[in-house]
């Protein structure tokens, strides 16, 4: 087993090339919050996580990640929660992808660190290298990760639906029709959301629902009412509701303004990682954090701006039933 030392320097080198929803999911290893009928929300902080520098440290950025992750799986033993995570993907001969986003560029985009500390846990968990698949949107948005593209079917993979393309048909839920990207229907059996928590200046909040807006061929067209219903409806899309099964949400560095572009004057450093599965809970508890640092900052709520996340309600109502936004039904576990 290599160590991290090892993994960081191949990954520098070039050895290693880096640079939900379904009913049975990993709900079955909460039994403790779901027999309570509740969502889990993990949020693990780290306040030294920057220390003097605008990069997160990336040994601390590891520890953070097994925190977060052995809060949610109630495993302490980083190696053995992974395990069991992979186990919901079908086990370690599928491929499992890390949905990343870059939209924001390199000041406000998932963070390097992130990624390599998953793709380390998820080889030590043992999936080979070839079955990771570091994916989102084209070159560009990987690249300002911090991420190198590679195909090379033995190497940690990384590229963008520009390579594969999109389906010819579509998948139909409410306003969405989407052409998706053929990285999710044909290469992933599960995918590991990894969104960077960022304002919006449409949906109000970007987080872990509209991240699968990078997943298909024309997100423009969601785009209308502050994103609603268009983001629960996509949401609702038999693939995208059956392989995003759990969501790290990426809340060491942030934008409470301007975004989903860079803002440096907006910059904010939270330290933290968020992990859950019920996406809209997600969501609604980042929100919550939005508001709290732009009351800090002397800004207007979202609503009193024009743009409240309204989708976050929708996606939680009788018709979508993609997960709660009631706070009563959130398991939030602040470490």
């Amino acid at each position: 087993m290599k160590s991290r030392r090892d993994f960081l320097k191949e990954a520098a080198t070039g050895a290693v090339v880096l640079g939900s929803q379904s009913t049975a999911g990993l709900a079955a290893m909460l039994d403790q919050h779901a027999a309570a009928g509740k969502s889990k929300v993990v949020i693990a902080r780290d306040a030294a996580l920057h220390g003097q520098s605008t990069k997160p440290d990336e040994h601390r950025v590891l520890q953070l990640l097994d925190r977060a992750v052995a809060a949610y799986t109630g495993r302490d033993k980083p190696v053995e929660a992974w395990k069991h995570i992979v186990a919901q993907g079908g086990g370690q001969n599928k491929v499992i992808g890390l949905k990343t986003n870059g939209l924001g560029g390199r000041g406000i985009s998932t963070h390097l660190a992130l990624v390599l500390a998953v793709a380390e846990r998820l080889q030590q968990a043992g999936v080979k290298p070839g079955n990771i698949l570091v994916w989102d949107r084209n070159a560009r948005d990987l690249e300002a990760c911090g991420l190198t593209i590679n195909t090379d079917p033995s190497r940690i993979r990384c590229y963008g639906s520009d390579v594969t393309g999109f389906e010819d048909t579509t998948e139909s839920w409410g306003i969405a029709n989407p052409r998706l990207s053929k990285i999710l229907t044909r290469e992933c059996a599960m995918v590991i959301n990894l969104p960077i928590l960022k304002d919006h200046s449409g949906a109000g909040v970007t987080f872990a629902l509209k991240n699968m807006y990078g997943v298909l061929q024309r997100p423009q067209e969601l785009h209308g009412g502050g994103c609603n219903p268009g983001i629960a409806d996509l949401n609702c899309c038999a693939t995208i509701r059956q392989k995003i099964r759990l969501t790290i949400g990426d809340a060491m560095s942030s934008v409470y303004e301007g975004g989903p572009g860079f803002h440096p004057e907006h910059l904010w450093y939270p330290n933290a990682l968020m992990v859950g599965e019920d996406r809209v809970a997600m969501d609604q508890v980042a929100w919550g954090m939005l508001e709290r640092k732009r009351a800090e900052a002397g800004l207007p709520t979202l609503e009193a701006a024009g743009r409240p996340p309204r989708y976050i309600a929708t996606a939680a109502d009788a018709a979508h039933r993609l997960g709660t936004n009631d706070l009563k039904r959130i398991q939030l576990v602040e470490i």
